[in-house]
């Protein structure tokens, strides 16, 4: 006997573990059924749920329930990431909580101390994906620094460096002072900032009287300064280029060139160029052959390079420390407030310095035309497909891509440097010593570098390291290429063109067909989630009040391609409720001792009721399918919602209570049957999105099994009756006009009126004798006749042919009634006004953060959509 209510927490840990022990995600390589794959995004081993993970797991894990049950071979290939900065980070705030470091332990100890700490805490992220009810094979777990996945990297990097697409340069990079590392730009956090524009006056070589000006953020990089840019078009500055001016404080004799980078309606026109510290600088030093002056070390600390005077000092010290000199020299014009944007270290947290350096590079531009070429000719294809044009952009302006990290944990670079600095780079150091051995002719010392590589790198080979690749596994052969990719938009270029890239290099084939782009999670009014702004929900905290299933649905029915979620608690409740709806139904059914009858034909139904909900469920059936099929997610929940809400519990439970306690045994018998035979292959339906309350469900009322493992309902079309559709389709919409029309004019719930029908067809007639009953009852009648007059004092409206009358001047005071509805109407004119001229006011739209003009908007329509509504039954007064 179900219960009272449905208590997630009591089933959902029993379930799942029952579901792992059945070995019910596991993939079967053996098989004859046809392979379907996904590739699971790997969370950082440091992580732990947060909503953008509860969105994208959630929609991979409808794809492998929905195709495990319509008879594929599933492999959701699960797995974690090493995350390189993230998790030394936490290893080395552990070791200073002990005032101890990692330099003072050295890098075998510490990686070893991350080893232990990855052992004890690293299994956080996959127990919190279980509690979402995520189906992976985890019998297939990986890790990116695992043994089998560390050979591939080694084996990878070794390959690309003896085709010349991985080799050393001198480059800027994303340097962290406090980390001592370069970062990826999706390790920068662009952080909007007070700050200041300096104009300093840098005097002419040829006549020290005359200045130009330059404006800069930035004054410590003017040691470094080698040139100075001012666009081609620029009057003011056509008679310098050419010439050169000279640096102050340094006495650089530096050249100004001519360069389109330059804005002439920004600061002053001219811009001075530090190709050691700033990317864009950089790009024009290269243009114009300006030398490169590195004038920080590591730490962000003024070297060797620039004026004693300065050197050792701090960057921000050095700024000051200029500023003043330039001041005292007479050579600072002006100084203006600005609002800017600054990077920095998402990690650290300390402003990010761009820093000329030696590190590894990979000729992404080489491996990226491939890439290119495969979405160009649709062998991989982007949902929402607009994404395609993100991904062309980046792939078309591809830049080097730096792979090194000065880092302790990740893949130790394979490479190793010998006594005069030759590099040889090979899978193991037997092989390094090898081949330095016959390259110096005699057995000879040699050194390994000691960075690691990107924590991208080893991603960018997920989908065929993890099958076994470099060995020909029968996984890699049965699995590889992947069906699809679920992710977010802000990683197509760090993993998504990676793969692509590394794939399509080492495979001969693309990784995935499909690339679906799910949307970022908001909070309720579509600001973006940030502990900041302390407007971060927890996933668990919302699975702990509201259920897992009612989180996964709630993420599903919003997840509308190419609309970002605005969620809000209230939206995980609404859909908790639809869990209790769903239970409750369950609870009714047992109670009229509606038992599943496996056995039952739905074609063999003889109630024109029954018949009808058996061609509304095989509808939904085949709504839910094309929506997960095309990647519509909310369109699969919104089917399902409908139906189970809406058409069976709402009409076909109300419908059919009069038949259950009927005198009609045979239709009473017949209906119980249908009752539980639609709720389980309801059940089954719903099961990929609320895996949790519909297994719960299936057990108790005796389904075969598991349903997890249970095959997608199939053939429902057969017994589809679109007589029985029309029929109850006309009964549910008369209905629903008589309660919208009583509701309009706010006629007492307990007011039974007449229905006058007129004009009628001999269909309409036959319909309504056999449905007047359930007709008059729904709809809170007292009769229903035909009529060929409309009577004083009644309402009207239209079914098909058939005009509706309803008689209400008896059970209505209009004259109250018209007042009610005159005010009512007034003060919604006056909110519509006031919002109309907010969102007419520039000022408004132009200054206010774009959700909250979306807000206003979207109120705007619900306002005016209010109105209509009352309009509309104020006229229907007039016309009495």
């Amino acid at each position: 006997m179900l219960g009272k209510t449905f208590d997630a927490a009591a089933v959902e840990r029993t379930h799942y573990e029952n579901w792992e022990k059945a070995g019910a995600f596991a993939a079967d390589p053996n098989s004859s059924k046809v392979p379907y794959t996904i590739m699971m995004p790997p969370p950082n081993v440091t992580g732990s749920l947060h909503m953008g993970h509860a969105l994208t797991f959630t929609i991979q894990d409808i794809l492998v329930r929905y195709k495990r049950k319509t008879g594929k071979d599933t492999l959701w290939q699960p797995g974690t990431d090493h995350a390189g900065i993230a998790t030394q980070s936490v290893v080395e705030r552990q070791l200073a909580a002990k005032q101890i470091t990692r330099r003072a332990i050295g890098r075998e100890a510490f990686v070893e101390k991350i080893w232990e700490w990855k052992a004890e805490s690293g299994g956080t992220i996959t127990s919190q994906l279980r509690a979402l009810g995520a189906s992976p094979d985890w019998q297939r777990e990986r890790f990116t620094m695992d043994e089998g996945c560390s050979d591939a990297v080694a084996k990878v990097f070794v390959d690309l460096h003896k085709k010349g697409l991985i080799y050393k340069d001198k480059r800027l990079v994303n340097w962290d002072p406090e980390l001592h590392t370069a970062i990826s730009d999706l390790e920068v956090q662009q952080v909007e900032s007070k700050g200041h524009l300096w104009y300093f006056r840098y005097p002419l070589e040829d006549d020290p009287s005359r200045h130009i000006v330059v404006a800069t953020t930035r004054p410590e990089t003017m040691l470094g300064d080698s040139g100075i840019a001012v666009h081609p078009d620029d009057e003011r500055y056509k008679d310098l280029v050419g010439k050169y001016a000279i640096l102050p404080l340094v006495g650089r004799r530096i050249p100004i060139v001519a360069d389109e980078y330059s804005d002439p309606e920004k600061g002053s026109g001219a811009v001075k160029m530090t190709p050691a510290h700033d990317f864009n600088d950089f790009e024009v030093g290269r243009r114009h052959n300006l030398e490169q002056i590195n004038i920080f070390d590591s730490r962000a600390r003024i070297n060797e390079n620039a004026p004693e005077a300065y050197r050792g000092l701090d960057r921000f010290d050095a700024r000051k420390k200029i500023i003043a000199d330039m001041e005292e020299a007479g050579l600072l014009e002006q100084i203006e407030d600005i609002q800017h944007t600054v990077p920095h270290g998402d990690r650290s947290g300390v402003e990010i310095e761009p820093w000329l350096t030696d590190q590894w590079y990979c000729d992404a531009e080489t491996l990226a035309k491939p890439a290119i070429e495969a979405v160009e000719t649709g062998k991989t294809q982007f949902v929402p497909k607009s994404w395609e044009n993100t991904y062309f952009d980046w792939m078309r302006n591809i830049q080097p891509w730096c792979i090194s990290r000065q880092l302790w944990w990740g893949h130790q670079i394979p490479a190793w440097y010998g006594p005069d600095g030759s590099i040889f780079v090979e899978e193991s150091e037997e092989a390094a010593q090898a081949a330095a051995d016959a390259h110096y002719g005699a057995p000879t010392e040699i050194t390994r570098d000691e960075d690691v590589l990107d924590t991208w790198f080893s991603s960018a080979l997920w989908p065929f390291s993890t099958l076994g690749w470099p060995e020909k596994t029968p996984e890699l052969d049965r699995y590889y290429p992947g069906d699809v990719l679920v992710t977010g938009f802000d990683i197509i270029f760090f993993w998504v063109a990676r793969m692509m890239m590394m794939g399509i290099h080492f495979m001969g084939e693309v990784p995935f067909s499909t690339v679906y782009i799910h949307a970022l999670v908001r909070d309720q009014h579509g600001a973006k989630m940030s502990k900041s702004k302390g407007n971060v929900m927890d996933p668990l905290d919302l699975i702990e009040k509201f259920g897992t299933d009612a989180l996964r649905f709630t993420l599903t029915a919003m997840a509308a391609q190419g609309r970002d979620i605005k969620l809000a608690e209230s939206r995980v409740e609404g859909y908790r409720n639809f869990t209790t709806k769903l239970w409750n139904a369950a609870r009714y059914a047992e109670m009229n001792e509606c038992q599943w009858d496996a056995s039952f034909d739905p074609k063999a139904a003889t109630q024109t009721v029954n018949r009808w909900i058996i061609s509304e469920l095989a509808e939904t059936e085949a709504k839910v399918s094309k929506a997960i099929d095309s990647y519509r997610f909310n369109d699969a929940a919104g089917a399902l919602y409908h139906f189970i809400w809406g058409t069976y519990c709402d009409w076909y439970l109300e419908f059919t209570k009069p038949i259950l306690s009927g005198a009609d045994k045979a239709a009473a018998e017949e209906t119980r049957k249908a009752t539980a035979w639609v709720l389980m292959q309801a059940i089954n339906l719903l099961n990929p999105l609320m895996p949790f309350i519909t297994e719960e469900l299936w057990s108790a009322f005796g389904g075969e099994g598991q349903l997890i493992t249970t095959a997608w309902p199939d053939g429902l079309q057969e017994a589809a009756d679109a007589d029985a559709i029309a029929e109850m389709d006309w009964v549910v919409r008369l209905i629903s006009e008589v309660r919208s029309i009583r509701s309009e004019m706010n006629v007492p719930a307990a007011a039974k009126i007449d229905l006058l029908l007129k004009d009628m067809s001999a269909q309409t007639v036959e319909r309504l004798e056999r449905n007047r009953d359930v007709i008059i009852r729904l709809a809170r009648l007292e009769t229903i006749s035909a009529t060929e007059d409309i009577p004083t004092g009644a309402v009207q409206g239209v079914i098909d042919e058939a005009m509706i009358v309803l008689p209400i001047a008896d059970v209505l005071d209009l004259a109250q009634e018209r007042v009610r509805l005159e005010k009512d109407l007034g003060k919604l004119d006056g909110e519509i006004i006031k919002l109309d001229k907010k969102l007419s006011n520039e000022s408004f739209t132009s200054r206010a953060p774009a959700e909250v003009v979306e807000e206003n908007r979207e109120r705007l329509a619900d306002e005016k959509a209010r109105r209509d509504k009352l309009a509309a039954a104020l006229e229907r007064i007039a016309a009495l």
